[in-house]
């Protein structure tokens, strides 16, 4: 048996050597099978295309990462619904494979049964696609002061998705864990909080993405709701009240839950008059202002974690009582004339200064211009105040 063999492979050999030959000397080109890589979905369709120029009908095959045979030329030889022939052709075998699921991934094999065999090998890659996140670790409603953890858990990604994290649509940063489950990939995200009042009602999103989700990205989405105490403003509707004027005073309240109803006091106590000042809901009325009404109301709110309360000091005024405005035109008039004044003032001055000191000049070198050296000029100086003692008046 084993010489049988032997003999059945040196015939082969020879055959082949031969074949070889004759190929060479008549210039015909030996031929190889080309195919492509692909990549695909999961849940989406491969289509796996081999071909080969210049084929003179050797038939093509593609065999399966299991080395199973899928298509022999237009023949299927495996049983399976999601594997359909696209085109066979003496230079072409297309097939493809819709569902592909993760075990469909590997190196499928095209083969050209010429003497000897050629083959080309494609390998299918598959992306395993993410499933929609989920959000744990969020019980409602949360109180203020709480500290939480929020978890983002998305399953199923081939390779591993991207998990990111948006407060109201701007992005803050999330640790993230990575942990392989098979084929696919388990990826976490978790975001560390600590709560207060302005976080009620902010909306916390997990996304993810991957190359898997060409066209859009799974998310969800959770809303906080955070429980605190109240605080309290008061409106008014005017800024100086006067006598018969209308005014309307508003309590606003700001917690959760919403403490409602307010209760409006005076000086500590009831509110006098309900047939003039009114009570709706919130709103304090007086229809016409008097001074009896002058005193500090106060709001308070409650709910179930505490109480709080605004004051509001109302000092009704006399209308007659109030200085006129002031009027503008007579202030810049005497502004006017006290600048217009000052300045006259420092005209004058100055021109008596610049006298004064001219004729002080003068009279101090009177007679010593026509002195012929300076000697001379002292002289006559001092006949000048001599002569000056001599006109002195003597009264008894």
């Amino acid at each position: 048996m084993m010489v049988k063999q032997h003999m059945l492979f040196t015939l082969y050999s020879i055959c082949g050597i031969v074949l070889k030959d004759i190929l060479a000397v008549s210039g015909a080109q030996i031929q190889f099978p080309i195919v492509q890589n692909m990549t695909v979905t999961e849940g989406g369709i491969a289509n796996l295309t081999c071909r080969v120029e210049h084929n003179d009908n050797t038939s093509l095959q593609w065999s399966n990462p299991a080395q199973q045979t899928l298509f022999f030329g237009d023949k299927k030889a495996l049983r399976d619904n999601r594997i359909e022939l696209v085109r066979a052709t003496s230079q072409e075998l297309t097939i493809s494979i819709s569902e592909v699921t993760l075990g469909d991934e590997g190196m499928y094999t095209c083969s050209l049964f010429t003497m000897p065999v050629k083959t080309a090998k494609a390998f299918l890659t598959v992306l395993g696609v993410p499933k929609k996140p989920e959000i744990n670790g969020l019980t409602k409603p949360v109180l203020e002061g709480d500290q939480i953890t929020l978890t983002c858990v998305t399953s199923g990604s081939k390779p591993a998705a991207d998990v990111r994290w948006f407060k109201n649509e701007k992005e803050v940063k999330g640790a993230k864990e990575v942990n392989a489950s098979g084929k696919t990939f388990t990826v976490k995200s978790s975001l560390q909080l600590q709560v207060n009042r302005h976080d009620d009602g902010v909306a916390y999103t997990c996304r993810v993405d991957h190359m898997a989700l060409t066209a859009t990205h799974e998310e969800t989405t959770q809303v906080l709701e955070v429980h605190y105490a109240p605080y309290v403003e008061i409106k008014h509707s005017i800024p100086a009240p006067l006598e018969g004027q209308y005014l309307k005073l508003e309590c606003v309240p700001h917690g959760n839950p919403s403490p409602d109803p307010v209760l409006w006091t005076k000086d500590g106590g009831e509110l006098p008059d309900l047939d003039r000042v009114i009570v709706e809901g919130r709103e304090l009325t007086f229809m016409s202002l008097n001074k009896t009404d002058n005193g500090t109301y106060r709001c308070e709110a409650t709910n179930h974690l505490g109480t709080s309360h605004a004051e509001y000091k109302l000092v009704v005024k006399d209308p007659n009582a109030l200085p006129g405005p002031p009027d503008h035109a007579l202030i810049g008039g005497i502004v006017a004339v006290v600048v217009f004044a000052t300045l006259c003032l420092i005209i004058v001055l100055g021109r008596y200064l610049a006298r004064h000191k001219g004729t002080y000049l003068t009279n101090e070198a009177k007679g010593a211009d026509d002195a012929p050296d300076a000697d001379t000029a002292i002289i006559n100086a001092d006949g000048n105040h001599a002569h000056a003692e001599e006109k002195k008046e003597y009264f008894i």
